[in-house]
């Protein structure tokens, strides 16, 4: 069997024979049910892969969704203009970063469409390529953005700033701020948009990004989309049955005591009320390549923005975990509050254990065994540069 570990895009894990888990079930009921999306999911849960596997099925390309649920659901297979954007390739530390990142992809559409580029301004010269995607190919347009947010992430809580217009502000907010007007163009170009979906780990207050356009459907915590990313204990017994008896061998155990190993180091993840399970998708399919219960996600490091937050950390850990919580205390995040636990959460620190409707409140705790060695390892480190470690080691 092979792992697409590493493995983000669609094409070359059909192509090359990798084990899919097919989500286009899901994928169908986003494209015939809705417009503008948005996707919160912490980080190498197969936010890209998603991505990749609209970009291909607007594109039209119909062989690699052969024996997928998408295969026998749709009939058209149109070839949709698509404008793929992913953030995550580039750095942004200085103003002119994100310019150039977005000024290159709008020259090759330019190109691409044969537009003229008349003005400077990137939220006006997007909106033209759209019209002209629109017109010369009869069909509306698909954008998909995928880390929409580490423009903003990069530089969170840094000291960076930049003269803009006369005004001295910081690159977090310069950032921020040209987002929110590249975003903008969703709403001057509705026309011309058959589907849009932003994708990332940080979902801010709808005051920060988003209000330049209509809100996007947040799917985030939907029961329909709980698990659109991750592995379901159901599609780790269909997909993924004989690694698992392979490792009970190793271990000297029952195939059943392995699903309970597996299940303790890797799973508890849950994105709504509904309260469906999910298994950490990187962890779990580099167990299986391996052949080995390790700690997969947290060895690819913690993220640089979720580390200068935690310097505004002063509660004991088990202050913290284990405590309902109302969904505005932890569901968006505020720039202008020095509140971790939203961040926490959305990186995948955290995780919903138990939901209230009465209150509509959530438990929020770790996930997994992973997570929680992981994180309590990661503040003992950072605490220890205080003075403070003791603290976390009777957390």
């Amino acid at each position: 069997m092979k792992y697409p570990i590493g493995i983000q895009t669609f094409e070359q894990i059909r192509e090359d024979g990798y084990v899919y888990v097919d989500k286009t079930d899901m994928v169908y009921s986003m494209t015939h049910t809705g417009k503008t999306y948005f996707l919160s999911r912490p980080r190498r849960f197969g936010k890209s892969l998603l991505v990749s596997t609209l970009k291909n099925y607007y594109l039209g390309r119909k062989e690699l969704f052969k024996g997928l649920a998408m295969e026998s659901l749709e009939t058209e297979w149109k070839t949709y203009p698509v404008f793929h954007i992913d953030f995550g390739i580039g750095k942004y530390m200085n103003a002119d970063n994100l310019y150039n990142i977005l000024d290159d992809k709008l020259n090759g559409w330019e190109k691409q469409y044969d537009v003229e580029k008349t003005v400077d301004d990137i939220n006006l010269r997007f909106v033209k390529i759209l019209a002209a995607a629109h017109r010369q190919t009869g069909l509306r347009c698909v954008v998909l953005i995928d880390e929409y947010d580490k423009p903003i992430l990069d530089v969170m809580d840094c000291s960076y700033k930049v003269e803009h217009l006369g005004v001295t502000m910081t690159l977090e907010g310069y950032n921020r701020e040209s987002l929110r007007g590249f975003y903008s163009v969703f709403k001057a170009a509705d026309e011309h948009l058959q589907f849009v979906l932003l994708t990332g780990v940080t979902k801010f207050s709808q005051v920060s990004v988003f209000s330049g356009f209509n809100q996007p459907d947040d799917i985030s915590m939907s029961n329909e989309y709980a698990s659109l990313c991750g592995i379901t204990a159901d599609e780790m017994f269909q997909y993924f049955d004989e690694p698992i008896r392979e490792m009970a061998t190793y271990y000297h155990c029952t195939y059943d005591e392995m699903v309970a190993k597996l299940k303790k180091q890797y799973d508890g993840y849950h994105f709504s009320d509904e309260m469906r399970g999910v298994f950490n998708p990187f962890s779990l399919l580099n167990a299986f390549k391996h052949q080995r219960i390790q700690d997969y996600w947290f060895r690819t490091g913690t993220p640089t923005y979720l580390v200068r937050l935690l310097q505004h950390f002063d509660e004991n850990i088990d202050e913290l975990t284990g405590k309902y919580y109302m969904p505005e205390q932890f569901v968006d995040y505020r720039a202008d509050v020095e509140k971790p636990l939203p961040m926490i959460f959305q990186s995948g620190y955290l995780t919903i254990k138990d939901y209230d409707r009465d209150m509509n409140a959530f438990k929020l705790d770790f996930p997994n065994e992973e997570v929680k060695r992981g994180f309590i390892t990661m503040l003992a480190s950072f605490s220890s540069e205080t003075g403070t470690v003791e603290d976390w080691k009777e957390a």
